[in-house]
């Protein structure tokens, strides 16, 4: 998968077929519109590939919007990768290129850029200056940039289309076997081991402590997780939260690690949630903590 994270640095001579979206969580509304346009890849023998945007842009027009996302950028492209793609265009989302309009974007973008033969959207799919384009817009340019825009039907859960959205209030709400089922993978937190302050040790319950940095806030309280690194994919149990005990100020993402008891500071690793199995708790005191674990 050739990855270019610079539209001027693209293979003008692509002529393929191009899924466009944000794609976060890559959930199976998501894997619906890249499956088929994987598949008339196939059909055309053309190359096939994703265009997403970095950051997500709804947190670049309000950066008081923090925790919002469901997988992170690496995690986007190691899952896009499963899917076999010949190429993924990762467009910087800044000032200049939210000021293109509609016409502009396929203009500069879309046609002279990728020479794209077929473009996969979604329903919803909103573009240009201002969210002006829409699938009307697309197709109302078809013609004139030589593309043929295709809209998948939307992935449905019942009466209720799956989107990115949908998913976050689930993982607010806690309910991760709902979420794991509509990613078609456990929902995971990806990020280097950080230093915290011991205290799981001293009552024989190390923690790995994981920054929550842009990733939307699950419900608060202790899953059932596995955590996977490059040296080991282990069962354990995680508490997110405040720390009430401790009287913490910061949310953070505290694991235990069955079976691991070595240190792993700064090392990468990936938090993948089973299942929610109670709220966050205040114990009295470190004792009564302590009991708790050992129970």
């Amino acid at each position: 998968m050739k990855i270019y994270k610079n539209p001027n640095l693209i293979n003008k001579h692509c002529n393929g077929v191009i899924a466009i979206g944000n794609f976060d969580g890559l959930h199976l509304g998501h894997q619906k519109v890249i499956k088929e346009a994987n598949q008339k890849a196939k059909k055309n023998k053309i190359p096939f590939g994703v265009m997403t945007f970095e950051p997500v842009p709804v947190m670049f027009f309000n950066n008081k919007i923090k925790n919002h996302r469901i997988n992170s950028l690496e995690q986007k492209k190691n899952q896009l990768k499963k899917f076999k793609l010949d190429f993924l265009i990762i467009i910087k989302f800044d000032k200049k290129f939210s000021s293109l309009s509609a016409e502009e974007f396929i203009k500069k973008i879309i046609f002279k850029k990728t020479k794209c033969k077929y473009l996969y959207v979604s329903k919803n799919f909103k573009f240009g200056f201002k969210r002006q384009g829409n699938i009307k817009t697309l197709k109302k340019f078809e013609k004139k940039y030589n593309f043929k825009n295709i809209v998948t039907k939307p992935y449905k859960q019942g009466n209720k289309t799956i989107s990115s959205t949908f998913l976050r209030e689930k993982i607010r709400l806690g309910k991760i076997d709902e979420v794991n089922k509509l990613l078609n993978r456990n929902w995971s937190i990806y990020g280097k081991v950080i230093k915290g302050e011991r205290r799981g040790r001293k009552i024989g319950f190390p923690t790995c402590n994981l920054k929550l940095s842009d990733y939307v806030v699950p419900k608060l309280g202790v899953y059932a997780v596995k955590v996977k690194s490059k040296n080991f994919y282990k069962n354990g149990i995680a508490n997110i939260g405040y720390r009430p005990t401790f009287k913490g100020q910061n949310i953070l993402l505290e694991t235990n690690i069955f079976g691991i008891n070595k240190n792993l500071y700064n090392k990468v690793i990936s938090v993948n949630f089973k299942k929610f199995i109670r709220p966050e708790k205040r114990f009295r005191n470190l004792k009564q903590l302590k009991k708790t674990n050992q129970s």
